[in-house]
């Protein structure tokens, strides 16, 4: 098969997994109000206050679908789409974690930054044919809150398919 030509678009579905969310409550500590009534949901490129689906915190699991477009670059294959943050060679999503108030505003206190740039060329070049490419990661990090910063491998698992 002979290599794609640069700047080729193909369709592709990002799912996003997660599971062993860290509950509904982030208790306060020095410097650091707590939260109540955490949704954790994807945030939309240049709309910080445009969430995805926002999930509850003590939900069984959090599920994603975000259409995208995987652009044919000189070493491989690069997503873009609404939801997928940075430029070339830096592509990342985030969910962002927030509490709900009483007025139903969503204030985000924290964000996982799911790193496009660490999936595997193979996978990511499977998914391209395929159609699809699918993240699972565990939403708790190991003190017990809301997982955040840079998220990749082994934390994540991508998959094509």
């Amino acid at each position: 098969m002979a290599p794609a030509t640069p700047g080729t678009s193909t369709p592709v579905t990002l799912r996003i997994e997660g599971t062993d969310l860290p509950g509904r409550a982030c208790a306060a500590a020095p410097g650091f109000p707590g939260y109540t009534d955490i949704r954790v949901a994807v945030q939309r490129r240049a709309k910080p206050g445009e969430l995805l689906d926002p999930t509850p915190g003590d939900a069984d699991r959090a599920v994603w679908t975000l259409e995208c477009v995987a652009r044919t670059v000189a070493d491989g294959a690069e997503l873009t789409g609404p939801y997928v943050q940075g430029g070339p060679g830096g592509r990342f999503v985030y969910l962002s974690w927030g509490g709900v108030g009483a007025d139903g505003s969503f204030a985000v206190f924290r964000r996982a930054k799911l790193l496009l740039e660490a999936v595997e060329p193979d996978v990511l070049a499977a998914a391209v044919r395929s159609g699809r490419l699918t993240g699972r990661l565990g939403l708790t990090d190991p003190e017990g809150h809301p997982l955040c910063a840079r998220v990749v491998p082994p934390v994540i698992a991508w998959s094509a398919g």
